[in-house]
């Protein structure tokens, strides 16, 4: 009867098994395809994307090329825009990378630009979607250059590494940019009547080498210079203050010409000559007014005093000449006395032998005698007429005197010297 039931109800049960693999194979089949639509979606959003990025005007090579062709062909490189119809007016712009050193000997210094013009060339006007052509070096030679040159350098270098610094556009009005990259040494005349504590106004003048002013007018773009950060310039004992430009005309034998100046205002650092100059010259002249204090039978201590002086200031001296007249110098003061050196209040008296006698105001004199005064050494000198109208100080008031005296003069000094180049 079991046996019979299960026969019974077997196919009920493999209806009832198959029903629910269907119904689990229809969900999968349902949940497949909402992830396959929203697959759908999001590539129908990136293809709405591309679609809109394929819209833009594409540019082959081939144009450009053919753009530049068609430019080229029947230009002369030799005539300037508008010959003959009106002046080409040169727009200058400077950007400053660099300025200095500054050399006061060779009187010029050392700036590093880039420099753009802009002009219009109606012959470069071109009909395309593309509004400029960035073109490298290799155009250049190809088309009409202004023949800008530098007034006031000596000696001007392009970078050509790794390839030529130079910088080409054309815009479809015919409007075009050159730049290029440029070291120049120009000269710059310093004034040295206020040394050290000057200013001055360095130069950097250009214009057309051949072309009057009826010919080529230069003008200034807004902003017309832009320098880099001045903390990388490599001024040493100068600051930066500022810069401004002008514009003059130079009359001349073959025509006027526009004349453009930047001028690039430089201030001598005090603090450098304050530290390599004023305070171990101050403190050169203050040690030389120990001997002041020093007891006049001392006499090694008051000569090593003077010869560590003169070394002193023969160090200082020849470290700032060249050297040869460094050598020249050396030759010159082989044959000097240290007690003699300018600008030195260690007097010759340091180096002289005063022997002691049982008086202190006695010193030993010629063939024997003996005086009371220093200046007084020979015979009869004290009743004499030799002496007559001589002053008698004794050594040691020359050094009371000396020790108000040169302190004194050296503080009226400075206070005259510093007025007088800070005020005046």
């Amino acid at each position: 009867m079991g046996s019979w039931k299960a026969f019974l109800f077997s196919p009920f049960l493999l209806w009832s098994q198959s029903r629910r693999v269907r119904l689990m194979f229809l969900l999968l089949t349902l949940h497949l395809g909402n992830c396959i639509d929203k697959a759908d979606d999001e590539d129908d959003e990136d293809l709405t994307v591309n679609k809109t990025w394929v819209l833009a005007p594409k540019i082959h090579e081939g144009d450009i090329t053919q753009i530049l062709n068609s430019l080229l062909q029947g230009y002369d490189n030799k005539l300037r825009p508008d010959i003959g119809v009106r002046p080409t007016v040169i727009e200058t712009d400077v950007y400053v990378n660099s300025i200095g050193p500054v050399d006061p000997i060779n009187m010029e210094y050392t700036i590093d630009i880039i420099f753009a013009q802009t002009w219009f060339d109606s012959r470069l006007k071109f009909n395309s979607t593309m509004k400029v052509l960035m073109l490298n070096s290799n155009m250049v030679g190809k088309i009409w250059i202004p023949d800008t040159f530098f007034r006031n350098s000596r000696k001007s270098d392009a970078h050509w590494i790794t390839t030529p610094n130079r910088l080409l556009r054309i815009w479809n009005d015919g409007r075009v940019l050159y730049t290029l990259r440029l070291t120049i040494n120009a000269e710059c005349y310093l004034q040295l009547h206020n040394f050290p504590m000057d200013e001055h106004s360095c130069p950097l003048e250009f214009s057309s080498y051949g072309y009057p002013k009826n010919e080529i007018e230069y003008k200034w773009k807004k902003p017309s210079v832009e320098v880099a950060d001045p903390k990388y310039w490599r001024l040493y004992q100068f600051a930066f203050v500022g810069l401004r430009n002008s514009t003059e005309i130079s009359h001349t034998i073959s025509g006027d010409y526009v004349i453009m100046t930047i001028f690039f205002d430089l201030s001598r650092r005090m603090g450098y000559f304050t530290i390599q100059t004023y305070i171990p010259c101050i403190l050169t002249v203050v040690l030389s007014w120990v001997s002041f204090w020093i007891n006049k039978d001392a006499v090694p201590a008051r000569t090593s005093l003077a010869l560590m002086e003169y070394g002193t200031l023969h160090y200082f001296t020849s470290n700032k000449k060249a050297k040869t007249v460094r050598d020249r110098k050396l030759k010159n003061k082989a044959s000097v006395s240290p007690g003699l050196l300018p600008g030195s209040t260690l007097i010759p008296m340091n180096s002289i032998s005063l022997p002691q006698g049982e008086d202190d105001y006695g010193y030993q004199c010629l063939e024997g005698k003996d005086c009371a005064s220093f200046f007084c050494c020979f015979e009869d000198c004290r009743t004499g007429s030799w002496r007559e109208g001589r002053i008698h100080i004794r050594i040691a008031k020359i050094d009371s005197y000396s020790r108000i005296f040169f302190p004194t003069a050296f503080a009226l000094f400075n206070l005259v010297y510093w007025v007088g180049y800070l005020y005046l």
